[in-house]
């Protein structure tokens, strides 16, 4: 007797564990159930894949979706479409709120905000305060929850953990990874001072030093408590640097941004749409971030989407907000880096797949194999598009990146089986649920 599927996705270029190759896809019960020749199989819904690559659904592991409170930014459903407009499955959101994600109501808040909204598998993160660090490790092992975040230096929202005893305390209640934003508050401070005129001196104020003075300090503290951090957005070379010799303790994010742009010109031609926190530096660190991704320094490649709108930009600096919306736009820039040769397709799912599922331990996603979630990104890459207002769905409205060429093109995007994007197009109601995290991370 043949076998029946839910879908079929048939014909396409599979990138899998064990390489790259020809093949089908049949997904059943939010399952992939087989992966090979699927010829005399039948399904309810066949993707004809020829001329396309099919990835594990992608993981975008850093976006700040607004909700609750800054609605007029962003929410939780036109968050969720961008992303599965750019071709990402499931997105972990970040804590900091109105009022910022910090205790258990807040955290079943947020997840029946998300229930029949979301358009990908979701997790969230808990904010990490002085208040709240006795109780992080139950946060931490709440169904759903990515882990928790700490911000050491103050950007977008009030969560802020600046002072090392505190940091201390929250590094020892809990075990399973902590997501860090490491600038250096003192030096910030110290520093603030130099933020004037123009978007320009963003870089110049949060200057290359508060980044590695903080990298340093968390380093340390995370070796003398014995807790695993994941350092986000790194944007400095010296980072880069240290974090190759720290693999005993942390792991490394990295962002299309600072990858992407470079100072003085984004400054020079986009102004605060360009201002972000860490901020966009100079080529010598932008190449430096391209050496440790091909060297495999970085684990993660997130976007962190932080979407403000047109009026909030347009403030005079510094009152301008950092934070620039990413989630949609992050697989088209990577796949014309992969088709400009700076970048093999491997390792970028790797970054946008694997990695963020090997460092905070997501069950069932992160790789093309019988048994895992039927989650699945599908690919064009000899595809060219421009860049546009019209094809966004963030709800700011802009990307720093409208009006780029791109050759690579997210074309659909499944999630448990759900073809929830197909051509541009949002399909069907949204089915997201939360993530699964290995069981042996929630114990106590």
């Amino acid at each position: 007797m043949a076998e029946t599927f839910d879908l079929i996705v048939q014909g396409g270029v599979l990138v899998t564990p064990n390489g790259i190759g020809a093949g089908d896809v049949g997904v059943r019960d939010g399952r992939i159930a087989r992966i090979g020749s699927l010829g005399g199989a039948s399904a309810a819904e066949t993707i004809d894949a020829a001329g396309l690559h099919v990835l594990p659904g992608l993981i975008d592991s850093q976006v700040h979706f607004r909700e609750p409170g800054l609605e007029h930014k962003e929410d939780l459903a036109t968050g969720t479409a961008a992303a599965a407009l750019g071709g990402i499955a499931t997105v972990f959101e970040m804590p900091n709120t109105k009022p910022p994600t910090a205790t258990v109501a807040d955290i079943e808040g947020k997840f029946a905000r998300a229930a029949g909204r979301a358009w990908t598998d979701h997790a969230f993160f808990a904010g990490a305060t002085e208040a709240n660090a006795a109780e992080l490790g139950e946060l931490e092992r709440l169904p759903g929850v990515a882990g928790v975040k700490l911000f050491m230096g103050s950007s977008t929202g009030n969560l802020l953990v600046a002072d090392d005893d505190v940091i201390r305390e929250v590094l020892r209640n809990g075990s399973r990874r902590v997501a860090i934003h490491a600038e250096d508050e003192a030096r910030l401070i110290e520093r603030k001072g130099l933020a004037v005129d123009h978007p320009r001196n963003h870089p110049v104020w949060r200057d290359a030093e508060s980044a590695i003075r903080a990298t340093q300090r968390i380093l340390a503290l995370a070796r003398e408590t014995g807790r695993r951090v994941h350092v986000l957005h790194i944007s400095t070379a010296e980072e880069m640097e240290i974090l190759a010799g720290a693999r005993d303790v942390a792991t490394v994010e990295v962002t299309p941004q600072h990858l992407t742009l470079e100072a003085p010109d984004a400054y020079d031609r986009l102004g605060a749409y360009a201002q972000m926190n860490p901020p966009i530096r100079d080529g010598r660190h932008r190449l430096a971030l391209w050496r440790a991704v091909r060297a495999g320094i970085a684990d993660v490649m997130g976007s962190d989407h932080a979407p403000h709108t047109a009026e909030e930009k347009a403030r005079p600096y510094p009152e301008s907000p950092s934070g620039m919306p990413g989630v949609q736009t992050m697989l088209p820039l990577m796949l014309d880096r992969v088709n400009a040769g700076e970048l093999s397709l491997e390792r970028l799912v790797d970054l946008l797949a694997g990695g963020p599922a090997r460092v905070y331990g997501v069950a069932g996603k992160g790789r093309l194999a019988e048994g895992y979630d039927g989650d699945l990104t599908l690919v064009d890459l000899r595809r060219s598009e421009t860049i546009g207002s019209d094809w966004l769905a963030s709800k700011c409205g802009w990307s720093p990146f409208e009006g780029r060429t791109v050759t690579g093109w997210p074309v659909a995007t499944v999630v448990r089986g759900n073809v929830v994007m197909r051509d541009g197009t949002l399909d069907g109601n949204p089915p997201g649920v939360p993530v699964r995290f290995q069981e042996s991370l929630l114990r106590g």
